[in-house]
């Protein structure tokens, strides 16, 4: 069964290729009975690049719960994609707040703080022998 159109442009905004997707469908677990144990309607997927895997059997429907897997995998790629792409752009932010330069304000007292703290070493001078 062909994927909707819908969710095909959707992947390919993403950069995903339906093909590198692994779809199987599986006997249910859990409560549901006669259903859920004859029948092969829990949907697995797994983004082969990846790794993320998907399973539902959240219907008794193999067309719903099929269409539900791959919300789900798509919200995920979604979700890392975005991710990727925040640690890039902090990435850069960072890199940008450790090359800038420093204010006046910010100099004086840097060289503030260096005086006092060689006022601090040059009085740890060796001990005189006073005898």
């Amino acid at each position: 069964m062909p994927l909707p159109t819908q969710l095909i442009s959707r992947l390919g905004a993403l950069g995903i290729r339906p093909e590198d997707v692994d779809e199987r469908f599986v006997r249910g677990s859990g409560p549901g009975g006669q259903k859920i144990n004859k029948t092969s309607s829990t949907v697995w997927l797994r983004h082969r690049p990846t790794g993320l895997e998907v399973r539902c059997q959240k219907e008794r429907s193999q067309v719903a719960n099929r269409l539900e897997a791959w919300e789900e995998l798509l919200a995920k790629l979604t979700a890392r994609a975005r991710e990727k792409t925040e640690a890039m752009v902090q990435a850069r932010e960072s890199e940008r707040r450790r090359n800038r330069q420093k204010s006046y304000g910010q100099k004086i007292r840097m060289i503030e703080a260096k005086k006092h703290r060689a006022g601090h070493k040059a009085n740890r001078g060796r001990i005189r022998d006073e005898g």
